[in-house]
């Protein structure tokens, strides 16, 4: 028995990358084999992990002669597998869906075209809700204070903004529900968690736009997204854009809309995979945007009533001439992506897109709209940060944990 300092007593370093192995899903065995056996399957096209472990997907087997070094080399690997980060997707869903609601769920966090700077936090000002400013008329902000505080004044305070804004909280917000309070307010500084205009994003240390948002995935069609399969979408922010000029806009706050994507069912990825994105359906919008434009007639929200709610009496309403018009614009939003493409957009909340093109046709009846998804890097730097963090917080576990002496 000796006295041995409890830095040299720490756990074995691939424990802790071998308990985030499995903890994202891998099932590891040993085996008499010479070399190790990896499945990881399709599991961006499950609906959740248990889903993907029952279909046998994240299975490895490891010589069982591997000394713990062979065994931990091999398992950093691991952590670059596209099934492991297909794994990640599946927290970062959750995440999101947690985050959205919260934030769908605050009738203090409203939209305003009308207030003096780009963001409102209201009469106390933005410091009592834990933002402070870095650009004028409230073009940019980071948080003062903690940073879990001031995500938190979007869950329950006071604060105005428009879309953009709001997509850039629902994925800070998200990266908060995430890594869990502690770790949010410890990974990141406040410049990476910046909020204002997107152009002012680029000259600030900003996780999503900035010095150190890392490697940029860039798919503004989603072709290489749906292919895939339907994880790889979630979290992902985008927009809904109109395709001809501004001066065909009726309603310029409505000009366009952006989202984060929260759940992508599995008709809707299917649908995706067939028709190999985005484009498609921008051409699908524009058939939908002709036949509208030949259903002329009264109403406050008559195409979101029409076509989303699908009000009988509404519908029943229409002139006869109109009714094959009214058959075929069902039929095209019966695509299982217009139903189950489900998005956030502040203040509009948790919808499918179907939702939003039907509204548009309201707003902006002048122009067609199209899909875009935002440059991300959900699944690289957003990714490989969790990663470390995660390590980190189990070697400071396992440290922490080990006697002084023994």
């Amino acid at each position: 028995m000796g006295l041995v300092p409890a830095a040299e007593a720490r756990t074995d370093p691939g424990a802790c990358v071998q308990r985030l192995i499995e903890r994202l899903g891998w099932q590891l065995q040993d085996a008499d084999i010479a070399t190790p056996r990896v499945h990881g399957g399709p599991v961006c096209e499950r609906a959740d992990l248990p889903q993907a472990q029952a279909a046998g997907d994240l299975r490895v087997q490891l010589p069982r002669a591997w000394t713990a070094p062979q065994r931990e080399r091999f398992l950093q690997t691991l952590l670059d597998d596209p099934a492991t980060v297909c794994a990640y997707a599946f927290e970062l869903g959750k995440a999101t869906r947690r985050a959205a609601t919260r934030l769908q769920d605050n009738p203090g966090y409203r939209f305003s075209a009308l207030q003096l700077g780009w963001i409102g936090f209201g009469p106390g000002g933005a410091r009592a809700q834990g933002w402070q400013g870095f650009r004028s008329f409230g073009r940019g902000y980071q948080p003062h204070g903690s940073n879990s505080a001031a995500v938190q004044a979007f869950y329950d305070g006071r604060v105005r903004s428009e879309c953009g804004v709001g997509r850039q909280v629902a994925q800070l917000a998200t990266q908060r529900e995430l890594y869990g309070d502690a770790a949010f307010d410890a990974a990141f500084t406040p410049g990476e968690l910046s909020i204002g205009t997107f152009l002012t994003l680029h000259d600030t240390d900003s996780i999503l736009l900035g010095h150190h948002a890392g490697d940029f995935f860039a798919d503004g069609k989603a072709v290489r997204t749906s292919q895939r399969g339907r994880q790889a979408f979630v979290g992902a922010p985008g927009f809904i854009e109109h395709v001809f000029d501004p001066v065909y806009l009726d309603d310029i706050n409505n000009q366009a809309e952006n989202f984060v994507i929260v759940d992508v069912g599995p008709g809707a990825a299917e649908a995706l995979r067939e028709h190999g994105g985005f484009a498609h359906y921008d051409r699908t919008n524009r058939r939908i945007w002709e036949l509208a434009s030949r259903m002329p007639g009264p109403g406050l929200r008559r195409f979101e009533r029409l076509l989303f709610e699908r009000d009988r009496a509404l519908r029943a309403a229409l002139p006869a001439s109109q009714q094959p018009l009214l058959a075929e614009l069902d039929a095209l939003l019966d695509d299982p992506f217009y139903r189950e493409f489900v998005i956030y957009v502040h203040p509009r909340g948790i919808r499918p897109v179907g939702y939003h093109i039907a509204r548009l046709l309201d707003r902006n009846p002048r122009t067609p709209f199209a899909f875009e998804l935002g440059l991300h890097n959900l699944h690289t730097t957003l990714y490989h940060r969790w990663i470390q963090s995660r390590l980190q917080q189990c070697a400071a576990a396992s440290t922490h944990s080990q006697p002084e002496q023994r």
